[in-house]
């Protein structure tokens, strides 16, 4: 992911107002929460709900859904482990420039890959980058099954699935653990907490 681009003669442009200006602007810290974790595991039903509750409390905040992101952005991959690469470099960068302009942007990717995660981390400043491990147990994304993938992924009908057919490499630290097995209020306002938004 820190490979050089092939165009040449390119040079970086530098703006007079800095990201922590951007910040300043909005009246908050800006950062990226990356939601990392299994199919099912509730993910972007969390996402969006922080979302909300930043919205509430008048933090600029943005969700980015991996299968948003897959129609359109990220549309021409699949998920072989070279496209599943590819597909969180470009959602990185994507998130480093939400995160520069002053916002707290959230993603929701199951990013199975602990290389691909770091290397996003790797992009932004110190302590901008927050990593929530949604460690849900696979026997309950399973049972939850929302869009019918397990089933069909134990059918043999998915090949490379998360979890079944496919790695996944949990987080060793991340900023934060959440299983949506408890409420998901409870999930929200542990990572409101760590956010240093609080839930009042």
């Amino acid at each position: 992911m820190a490979d050089e681009p092939v165009s040449q003669n390119i040079v970086r442009a530098e703006g007079r107002v800095s990201g922590s200006d951007r910040a300043q602007n909005f009246g908050h810290e800006s950062k990226t929460v990356w939601f990392t974790g299994l199919s099912g595991s509730g993910k972007s039903t969390l996402a969006f709900a922080v979302e909300e509750a930043l919205i509430e409390r008048g933090v600029a905040a943005y969700v980015l859904d991996g299968d948003n992101i897959r129609f359109g952005l990220n549309r021409d991959l699949g998920f072989a482990p070279e496209d599943r690469t590819e597909n969180i470099r470009r959602i990185g960068e994507v998130c480093r420039l939400f995160q520069d302009a002053g916002l707290i942007v959230l993603t929701a990717f199951v990013s199975p890959y602990r290389a691909d995660r770091d290397a996003v981390r790797a992009l932004h400043p110190d302590g901008a980058f927050c990593e929530v491990f949604v460690d849900t147990p696979l026997e309950v994304c399973e049972a939850r099954d929302v869009k019918g993938l397990y089933a069909k992924a134990r059918a043999g009908e998915i090949p490379e699935f998360t979890g079944i057919s496919a790695p996944y490499e949990p987080p060793e630290e991340p900023e934060i653990r959440v299983d949506t097995s408890r409420p998901l209020e409870t999930c929200v306002a542990d990572i409101l907490d760590t956010l240093g938004v609080g839930t009042s």
